[in-house]
């Protein structure tokens, strides 16, 4: 029900405020794949993750190499795994790298080996960055992956061990809340911005409900306490906006039976309207 209720909070309608024309091209559906077995018995919906990684991966790629702006609706931050993928692939198409922003409470790079959990919403990063171990994911070996280097995770405050020495021995930005409170959220994001333009990098944002703290974003199923506030989050928009140099974006991890009549929803509306560009003189007073 995520993409729907991206719908329905006005996220076409924003767009085209703005002057862009918007085309959706509606709900995916999974590739059909056969039985598989896990390749770690922990894993929860092992068949489903893959065939939505497939699908998601094979309709990034063709849109990456498209004149157009992907925006990818979910849903479990699971699909990460095939629209990163999927941009990287045609990333290299282009001739140019790939950057990878990742606004989440978590940094989501656990191996289908490392999870303990097994929650598959918790790897698609790892995956992305070509760690090993997701030889069944795609069903052929991935042949372009992101430098890790080329990462930047902002807002995480919910990392285990086995992540944290693989962020580290792989060179992936991390920057925590601590960090944002203690430097400022722009301070860290600008040095980032920098990297991609001298890279003449495309820079692919994910956005998940739980990098906002969860007392303006209930609407999700993992919600971590001190999330960034809501002139954090919006300042990291607007400073993407101001840098030209995203092209595509995931919305994810947004569960509408949650939300407090809605306001997660049109908040999440609200940060791409200023990824897109709109300014506070844009934005019509609301009455309470």
């Amino acid at each position: 029900m995520g993409p729907d209720a991206f719908r329905t909070a006005g996220l076409a309608d924003t767009l085209e405020a703005l002057g862009h024309t918007v085309a959706d091209h509606g709900n995916l559906v999974p590739a059909e794949v056969d039985n598989l077995t896990p390749p770690n018995p922990v894993l929860k919906n092992y068949p489903a993750y893959v065939a939505w990684t497939r699908a998601l991966h094979a309709k990034a790629a063709e849109l990456g190499t498209a004149p157009v702006f992907p925006i990818y609706l979910g849903g479990d931050h699971a699909m990460a795994a095939g629209t990163v993928s999927g941009q990287a692939k045609a990333a290299a198409k282009h001739g140019r790298p790939l950057f990878v922003l990742w606004l989440d409470a978590h940094s989501d790079f656990h191996t289908l080996d490392s999870t303990d959990s097994g929650n598959l919403h918790g790897t698609p990063l790892a995956f992305a960055c070509g760690l090993p171990g997701f030889e069944g994911l795609l069903g052929t070996p991935i042949e372009h992956t992101v430098r890790p280097d080329h990462v930047e995770i902002l807002g995480v405050r919910s990392i285990d061990a086995a992540e944290r020495s693989m962020l580290l021995s792989h060179g992936v930005g991390v920057s925590d809340m601590r960090r944002i409170d203690e430097e400022g959220i722009g301070s860290l994001l600008r040095p980032f911005l920098d990297r991609v333009r001298e890279a003449n990098g495309l820079l692919h944002v994910s956005l998940d409900v739980d990098f906002l703290d969860p007392e303006i974003a209930p609407a999700v199923g993992t919600t971590v306490p001190g999330g960034a506030t809501f002139r954090e989050a919006h300042l990291v928009m607007e400073m993407l906006h101001d840098s030209a140099l995203v092209t595509s974006l995931d919305l994810v991890e947004l569960n509408p039976f949650l939300d407090d009549r809605g306001k997660t929803a049109r908040l999440m509306v609200d940060l791409t309207g200023s990824l897109f560009g709109r300014r506070v003189f844009d934005r019509p007073t609301r009455s309470f």
